[in-house]
């Protein structure tokens, strides 16, 4: 489901610069199954057994299988691309600190929130933080450039 605030236009294009305003978020919410990890691993490469290996996952510090951080940055990534700034949104840099493992059947919601807007160089900087239930397992900054309207 796409925004409904004043100021998101559609699906091919979502906020416009003049139409953010500091606080505003949005969020998406996902919950991580099997083929998730195991299809992050076959796409990235990154088969750690940590993720993939219940046997070794289950000797390590997280006593079982872990997703992997980069796919809750994924879902930071749908946020900022599909809700907030939304389409025609361009990441130009991303500050992660993770806080907390992720397992198979946790949702994890990520959600984006409005900090600062520099209109001269038509960038926003959101706070970007994702959690499972009440735990932050991801949290940090993104920086997006935004377009304008045409005047």
């Amino acid at each position: 489901m796409y925004p409904t605030h004043e100021g998101y236009n559609d699906t091919l294009h979502g906020y416009y610069l003049e139409d953010l305003r500091i606080g505003m978020s949005a969020s998406h919410a996902k919950t991580v199954t099997e083929t998730d990890v195991v299809m992050f691993a076959g796409l990235t490469g990154d088969n750690n057994p940590i993720h993939c290996n219940e046997v070794f996952a289950a000797q390590t510090r997280f006593k079982g299988r872990i997703a992997h951080g980069m796919f809750c940055a994924g879902l930071i990534s749908c946020v900022a691309g599909t809700r907030l700034p939304g389409p025609g949104a361009v990441y130009v840099d991303q500050q992660l600190r993770f806080t907390a493992p992720v397992r198979i059947g946790d949702t994890v919601t990520a959600v984006c929130t409005v900090q600062e807007i520099i209109s001269e160089r038509r960038r926003v900087i959101m706070s970007t933080t994702c959690t499972v239930a009440d735990t932050v397992v991801v949290e940090g900054s993104a920086t997006f450039v935004v377009n304008r309207r045409n005047s």
